[in-house]
């Protein structure tokens, strides 16, 4: 990647950041930790790799994303809002009564989320049946499912991967958020998940570990799952997880690595801090960009 893109992802990413500040201390409710870590992920998603069309965003052969830690949806929420699938004034609405914006994706109100979640374990479910489905359907598309290491605790997931693994789903490309925290603590306190790497390898996965924040790292790392499908005729086809090293809190000097910041909302000084210290970055990824 050019050092031009990699900075024009930059400011973008750092305006999906800005939008999820203002959106949660807005609302007074919200999940900054994860949202603020998964910005770089969604903003090379929704501008570097998946096959959509904003303006027709039901279109059949799009890509198909599914939001399996449904709570961190504001970056979501601001990333399709920035790519064009809806006025970016609308992310005010977030959390509010009569809102497509709710506080995690439901498809009956905003059917472009793909799927409803939140109850943590059950995204990566749908994201198998629909990578089944797509087979079945001699569907080209891709299959995304984007996961948090916490829910990962949950059973279900592990009953998905099997049966991901057991039908080769080459169209299938997990993104995990591998952050170490949920809401009470630390991954290793709640219940530990290393060796990470060993585990999803010993289940079959084509398993990728990614610098979270690195844009070619990410981008880099999709194409290289989407080369799977190739893999057909000699019978190594797999699904692909890729593991993404992120700092909760990302941007927000004061959020970065505090698991406490995993659903509290931002109040009063602190909006003001946050957005102050992305706008001193922002002005700096301007200056940089004139440079290039």
């Amino acid at each position: 990647m050019d050092k031009q893109r990699e900075n024009e992802l930059k400011i973008k990413a750092n305006l999906i950041r800005q939008d999820i500040i203002k959106m949660i201390g807005s609302a007074g409710s919200g999940h900054p930790g994860g949202s603020l870590g998964l910005t770089d992920v969604f903003t090379a998603l929704y501008f570097e790799v998946l096959n959509q069309n904003p303006k027709k965003p039901m279109w059949e052969n799009r890509d198909r994303l599914i939001l399996s830690n449904g709570h961190i949806v504001p970056v979501r929420y601001a990333s399709m809002a920035r790519a064009g699938y809806f006025p970016v004034s609308k992310l005010k609405s977030f959390r509010k009564f009569n809102s497509q914006l709710q506080g995690h994706p439901s498809i009956h109100d905003f059917p472009e989320m793909e799927c409803s979640s939140g109850p943590l374990g059950q995204g990566i479910s749908v994201a198998v049946g629909l990578a089944l489905a797509a087979r079945l359907d001699n569907k080209d598309y891709q299959i995304y499912c984007v996961m948090g290491d916490g829910e990962i605790n949950e059973g279900q997931c592990w009953e998905a991967f099997l049966l991901a693994t057991k039908e080769k789903l080459s169209n299938l490309t997990i993104i995990l958020d591998r952050n170490n925290i949920q809401i009470d603590g630390t991954s290793d306190e709640i219940l530990p998940l290393n060796p990470l790497i060993d585990k999803f390898k010993a289940f079959n996965f084509k398993v990728i570990s990614v610098d979270g924040h690195n844009f070619s790292e990410i981008i880099k790392a999709c194409r290289e799952a989407k080369k799977q499908k190739t893999f057909q005729s000699a019978g190594a086809v797999k699904p692909t997880m890729i593991i993404a090293k992120t700092i909760p809190g990302k941007g927000v000097s004061f959020m970065e690595h505090d698991h406490n910041w995993h659903g509290n909302a931002p109040k009063g000084e602190q909006i003001t801090d946050a957005l102050n210290e992305l706008n001193k970055e922002l002005e700096v990824l301007k200056q940089e960009s004139m440079k290039v």
